[in-house]
């Protein structure tokens, strides 16, 4: 009898309906640069289309924002695997090829046209060892525990399923492995970039720790308009 009893509770239970966790997501109705969805209270950007690419390499592009010191922050080694999400033109992508030259950049982005930019200059002999990669909106589609650094430049605030993305980036990075996440800062009124296209350090600390992140650093002075936040994979 109590075997049956134990049966029927089990049956009772797999017909109830499954009761979904909170993950963050809300409609936030449609705004001029939004998606019509907010994650933990941040609404979230549109992604800049491939038509967008001439902004990524625009000539003014080195004294606006300070490129060049970036990599220098991020403490790479050149037998590194890296990635570069949302790498559109392969700005940092083919940056990130010199320096980690005895190791990988996998070059990942959504959109084909972007990727087939990259392809141009790998076909003219540079970045040898970049492997481009399609990703999905909520995939990245790397290799899982292969990755030493994942880099985002201006790219995180655009992801229509930053959940899923995180915890799929987790998956691909090594234990210890680390995220570097470059925003424009939202704190800083003078930075001349709209606000759903910037992020705040608050902000960024949440959305890291719901996937399992544990912050660093952060650099909020050396580049004019972006934070540099730093965010490790447990293990090691």
């Amino acid at each position: 009898m109590k075997y049956v009893l134990n049966a029927l509770a089990a049956l009772v239970l797999l017909s109830l309906p499954a009761v979904a966790a909170d993950d963050g997501y809300k409609n936030s109705g449609m705004s001029l640069e939004g998606i019509g969805k907010s994650y933990m209270g941040r609404e979230i950007a549109f992604v800049m289309g491939h038509e967008g690419a001439g902004w990524l390499e625009r000539g003014s592009r080195e004294q606006e924002e300070g490129t060049s010191k970036l990599l220098p922050l991020l403490g790479l080694k050149p037998t590194d695997t890296v990635a570069d999400i949302g790498a559109g033109t392969g700005y940092f992508s083919f940056r990130l090829s010199a320096v980690v030259n005895q190791g990988k950049v996998f070059a990942e982005d959504i959109q084909q046209e972007m990727l087939d930019m990259i392809k141009a200059r790998k076909d003219k002999g540079e970045g040898k060892n970049i492997v481009t990669v399609l990703g999905g909106i909520n995939d990245p589609r790397l290799p899982p525990n292969a990755i030493d650094l994942i880099l985002l430049v201006d790219a995180y605030h655009e992801f229509s399923y930053p959940r899923e993305m995180g915890q799929a980036m987790v998956r691909a990075l090594k234990p210890g492995g680390r995220i570097a996440l470059v925003e424009y800062r939202a704190e800083d009124d003078s930075v001349p970039i709209k606000e759903l296209h910037r992020m705040s350090v608050a902000q960024a600390k949440k959305e890291m720790a719901a996937v399992g992140l544990n912050w660093v650093s952060t650099d909020s002075t050396t580049l004019p308009w972006q934070h540099v936040m730093i965010f490790q994979k447990p293990g090691a």
